[in-house]
């Protein structure tokens, strides 16, 4: 599943702070800030979609990510190498080293990357 932008906006929130009160999660955000409103409708969404959970504190919610940032990265990419390079990740590599304008300094760290990862197999 998922997240619309603004949704995505209060998970990076999420998992930077680990936790975090409804004022923690306004904080974040530069002027002009949301609406109370408009945080507590994007988690209960979130919460739908079983992104994230709470914890009850008096009246007070703690909210936390269910879903880690890696494990949500890593499904959107292998989504995206489905749906747009034919489910290959090769077409995808090519794409991505031929259309960024990586530096060569750049390129060689992927090739390390790359080589370092092969060494693991």
């Amino acid at each position: 599943m998922k997240l619309s932008k603004s949704e995505e906006e209060v998970m990076n929130h999420l998992w930077r702070l680990k936790k975090a009160f409804m004022k923690d999660l306004l904080e974040q955000y530069e002027e002009p800030k949301p609406a109370n409103t408009t945080i507590a409708t994007l988690l209960k969404r979130m919460q739908d979609k079983g992104f994230v959970s709470y914890k009850l504190f008096g009246k007070s919610r703690e909210y936390y990510p269910l879903v880690s940032k890696e494990s949500y990265f890593s499904k959107q990419l292998k989504g995206l190498i489905k749906n747009f390079f034919n489910d290959s990740p090769a077409q995808f590599a090519s794409f991505f080293t031929e259309k960024t304008d990586l530096s060569e300094e750049e390129l060689k760290e992927l090739r390390k990357i790359i080589d370092d990862q092969l060494k693991k197999s």
